[in-house]
């Protein structure tokens, strides 16, 4: 079992900036994907960006050039900053974790931070 902590979430006029902070517990050595979602009112969950245990990053088109997705794996944490952020951007954010295929697979979430971007 993994446990996702998620902060830094809040209200920011357009043009502004938040960097969001996941740390996660538990079963990490069986962690390799980690990762932001997010999901607007009326609309599916989707992926803002991904990172793996080695680094490689995947980001939604909505968000390149915009979003920077790190992660510090002797923290155990993964961080998104978050510039230039639109009204579009405002959803509740969710941290995202998913185990190595040794370990099933599985993917764990967090409870999910606001992110509301004002125009």
């Amino acid at each position: 079992q993994v446990q996702l902590v998620e902060s830094g979430g809040g209200l920011v006029q357009a043009g502004g900036s938040l960097r969001l902070s996941c740390a996660a517990s538990g079963s990490i050595f069986s962690i390799n994907v980690m990762g932001w979602y997010r999901q607007a009112p009326g609309k599916q969950r989707e992926l803002v960006a991904e990172i793996t245990r080695r680094g490689t990053t995947n980001y939604a088109d909505s968000v390149k050039g915009r979003f920077t997705i790190s992660r510090d794996n002797a923290k155990n944490t993964v961080y998104l900053q978050m510039s230039s952020l639109k009204p579009e951007d405002t959803a509740v954010y969710y941290c995202n974790c998913r185990t190595s295929l040794m370990y099933g697979a599985a993917d764990y979430w967090g409870q999910g931070t606001q992110v509301t971007v004002s125009s």
